[in-house]
């Protein structure tokens, strides 16, 4: 499929749950729009149960142009993971409650403006991240923020509220651990609040970890907030929703292409907002422009 090139095959891959909300509308939509325009389309609607083999024999048996993930990060990270390396790009129609990779991407986030990229739209390669041999395509992170997500995701709750009560109760007690991170260029030695492994942006929930960063430019960063007093932390949330996080005295950015932290503290970790446990080493490495994704035109064009 060249750019701004009508596709002939898509698929949908389509999360029921993701964000609450109700998606038969939406399918009726991409039906007429996909006829519209000659696209034939299939559906697969995730259950959560063995998706990902569903997914893939879907792709070899239809060979999409493009497959279009329906839903949130996870349903966006699951489909991204496994299209890294191969020829079909990435559509994300978002309809979660964070959307942070596609708002990094200038994905549109009202719905009907994103069904446009169905048949409107450019192709370009952004890189991925490879963690202890599990893709990553927007953050990962380790300490307090990896804590929290690990907290939501055990519980039964969702929404930001949720989210933020969580927060709220585990920074009361929290405190930070120490981490050893050797990076192609620089090594970190020290305590720290956070540790973001960065690949793009902004968090879901619009928080800028990352102001500077560039989904292609064969680099990553390592975003570090230090530890601070707790009278601090109104100011450091303050500059996380203003984009001018760099600016805190409590923050330190690391930006390489391979790295290796040491989680001495065995503290939990999530890669795009899904606990794992890597236990003492994690390993990052970049993977330069390895996921096609579908992108909105450019005004200019």
């Amino acid at each position: 499929m060249q750019e701004n090139e009508v596709p002939g095959k898509l698929l949908f891959v389509i999360n029921p749950i993701a964000g609450d909300i109700d998606k038969t509308d939406l399918e009726e939509e991409i039906t007429v729009i996909c006829e519209e325009h000659g696209i034939n389309y299939t559906f697969y609607k995730t259950t959560g149960d063995k998706d990902d083999e569903a997914i893939k024999s879907l792709i070899e048996k239809n060979k999409p142009d493009a497959v279009f993930a329906v839903g949130g990060d996870g349903t966006v990270s699951h489909v991204g993971a496994l299209l890294i390396g191969t020829n079909t790009p990435l559509g994300i129609i978002p309809l979660g409650s964070g959307n942070g990779l596609s708002k990094d991407l200038n994905i549109p986030q009202d719905t009907e403006e994103a069904l446009e990229l169905i048949h409107r739209h450019v192709i370009r390669n952004i890189d991925t991240l490879d963690i202890n041999g599990q893709p990553s395509i927007h953050l990962s992170d380790l300490g307090f923020n990896a804590l929290v997500v690990k907290r939501f995701s055990d519980g039964e709750t969702r929404g930001p509220g949720a989210y933020a009560w969580i927060a709220m109760q585990e920074f009361l007690s929290y405190e930070p651990k120490f981490y050893t991170i050797e990076t192609d260029n620089e090594r970190f030695e020290g305590e720290a609040f956070m540790v973001t492994i960065a690949n793009a942006n902004a968090f879901g929930s619009n928080a800028n970890i990352n102001p500077t960063g560039i989904l292609n430019d064969g680099r990553f960063e390592i975003c570090l907030i230090e530890r601070f007093p707790k009278a601090a932390a109104l100011g450091i949330l303050y500059k996380l929703y203003t984009n001018s996080i760099d600016e805190s005295v409590y923050t330190r950015k690391l930006s390489c292409r391979k790295a290796v932290i040491h989680n001495t503290n065995h503290e939990v970790m999530h890669i795009d907002g899904e606990p794992v446990n890597f236990g003492e080493e994690v390993r990052v490495t970049i993977k330069p422009k390895s996921l096609k994704v579908i992108l909105p035109v450019p005004e200019s064009a």
